[in-house]
């Protein structure tokens, strides 16, 4: 009998949550980012779910792009991390990825590269991260020198949100004016200047910055990126159930610990359910007690550290739930109850995306196609 811990994968969820991200930006193209093997959900699964609905997909780097091409999938795949070696050109003029491309180096790369074809890409402006891209001025010489070169046959602005995830806008208000007034003197010297400016936030939350590409992500796979929900992002369904069984039950006396350390001490006659999930399967051993997980749909919480294999649940106030009990760690009960991957993130002090792509390969990806 195989051990009960599985993730249970949602398709029709995730082209839920496609639609819903068309459905905030109608007049926009949506990218639907794929990277760190879609969110820990499986790329290439979620690739071909998408594949109908979806005009392009983006994942870090060649790699992962790379197996997307393997398992047949043929639309363009743009590399947001662009490339790390020059040699990795050809591969992309070969496969039509398209290419992100954020450092002097990188442009120099392709104007002396001897290519099979020309490259479409994406130019990296930094209105306001700091982390990668070009300022104003270096933008604006390397979309000149982009537009009029042999070696490419399409160039994008891209760039990315610091705030967009927040409640206070400011910032991102800020983002968008260095975004536009760049676009507007591009566009006063005759370029057409196709754009792809918002993450998952920025396409619930953020009208304006939509552009010709939006690039949702992690609101794909059901997570909320918002501080506070909107109206999309309250319509957003969790693609991934992690889901176990208690396998024991232990009785523990007032004053006794539970647990490495004895954080736990029981304050009341209190029944222990040990539950087949643990941080060697990728759950967040910071998860303090009282973070909640659904047994057999009611809520309950966790008593206790994680332990590496195992992790332990109050049932002193659930009689009838005992061994084999259905545990969902977050996600879709079976009932239809539902708890939320960015709830039990706040409890580890961590947000949904490291819980999400943190689950090991040795949990079983259980898969629903809808």
């Amino acid at each position: 009998m195989a051990r009960p811990l599985r993730a249970k994968l949602d398709l029709d969820a995730l082209r839920h949550n496609y639609r819903l991200a068309c459905e905030c930006a109608p007049e926009s193209r949506a990218l639907a980012v794929l990277k760190a093997n879609a969110y820990g959900h499986g790329a290439l699964a979620c690739a071909r779910a998408l594949e109908p609905m979806a005009p392009a997909f983006a994942v870090a780097c060649i790699e992962e792009a790379l197996e997307l091409r393997e398992g047949g999938i043929d639309k363009p795949i743009v590399l947001l991390e662009g490339f790390f070696e020059e040699s990795e050109l050809e591969i992309i003029a070969r496969e039509g990825f398209w290419t992100t491309l954020h450092s002097d180096w990188q442009i120099e790369a392709v104007e002396r590269s001897r290519l099979p074809a020309p490259v479409n890409v994406w130019l990296k402006f930094d209105s306001g991260m700091h982390r990668l891209g070009f300022g104003t001025e270096d933008f604006v010489r390397h979309w000149r020198r982009l537009a009029l070169s042999p070696k490419v046959c399409g160039v994008h602005l891209v760039t990315h949100f610091a705030t967009a995830d927040g409640a206070d806008m400011a910032y991102a208000n800020r983002q968008l004016a260095e975004i536009e007034a760049l676009r507007h003197r591009l566009e006063a010297e005759g370029y057409e200047v196709p754009c792809c400016l918002a993450n998952s936030p920025a396409t619930l939350a953020l009208a304006r910055a939509r552009g010709q590409w939006h690039r949702p992500g992690l609101m794909l796979y059901g997570a909320d990126p918002l501080e506070r929900a909107n109206a999309f992002s309250a319509r957003l369904r969790p693609v991934m159930t992690l889901e176990s069984e208690v396998i024991a039950v232990r009785s523990v006396a007032p004053g006794e610990p539970v647990g490495y350390g004895g954080r736990f001490i029981a304050s009341r006659p209190t029944r222990i359910g040990v539950v087949a999930c643990g941080y060697g399967d990728g759950y967040d051993r910071h998860a303090v007690d009282g973070t909640p997980v659904l047994v057999d749909g009611r809520r309950s919480a966790i008593a206790g550290k994680v332990s590496m294999d195992m992790l332990t649940v109050d049932l002193t106030d659930l009689p009838t739930a005992g061994i084999g009990a259905k545990v969902t760690l977050w996600g879709r009960a079976e009932d239809g109850s539902q708890l939320s991957v960015d709830e039990v993130a706040r409890y580890c002090d961590t947000i949904s995306y490291t819980l999400l792509t943190g689950i090991l390969p040795r949990v079983p990806r259980v898969v629903s196609a809808g």
